[in-house]
């Protein structure tokens, strides 16, 4: 069973991070989110769910404005083949999320460790980023070197490359 967005606020809290998160309509896409621009300062986030042929699963979380080259972006991620994006089945086995929902904080789903996150160079120069805190019902808000220390305690590495052109 995925975590809850309250079990998920409960693993922050027990790392020490602190965060904020401001409730709002359900945001599907980055058009949508920009809509809050003003009300929520910091880098926002689009995640890309992604797979190779070797069924290898990927989250890249790069700024909301960035543009990803997804014919190269294989060769920069350690991926075995081209990627294509990952089902949404996928996606909530590993990461207990749904399309629309698509978020960095669904790697404490992962339990298993099958996805290799990779955090764009880019966005973790930000001092805050903001990300769904696994439904996109809400944005958390948290500093950048504490989505790291995150990152890391569910077992991840956060690989930070510059995969955004």
């Amino acid at each position: 069973m995925p975590k809850t967005e309250a079990e998920l606020l409960a693993f922050l809290a027990d790392l020490g991070i602190t965060v904020s998160t401001r409730r709002h309509p359900p945001l599907y896409t980055v058009a949508d989110s920009q809509a809050l621009r003003g009300e929520i300062p910091g880098g926002h986030t689009k995640n890309l769910f992604l797979k190779d042929k070797k069924d290898n699963f990927f989250l890249v979380s790069v700024g909301e404005e960035a543009v990803v080259d997804l014919k190269q972006i294989h060769q920069l991620i350690g991926a075995a083949s081209r990627v294509s994006f990952g089902k949404p089945e996928m996606l909530m086995e590993l990461l207990g999320v749904t399309p629309g929902a698509v978020t960095v904080f669904g790697l404490i789903n992962d339990t298993g460790r099958r996805v290799k996150v990779v955090l764009d160079q880019e966005l973790m120069g930000h001092d805050v980023i903001n990300a769904h805190p696994l439904t996109n019902e809400a944005t958390t808000s948290i500093a950048a070197a504490d989505l790291v220390k995150f990152v890391e305690a569910t077992g991840h590495d956060a690989v930070i490359l510059k995969v955004s052109a």
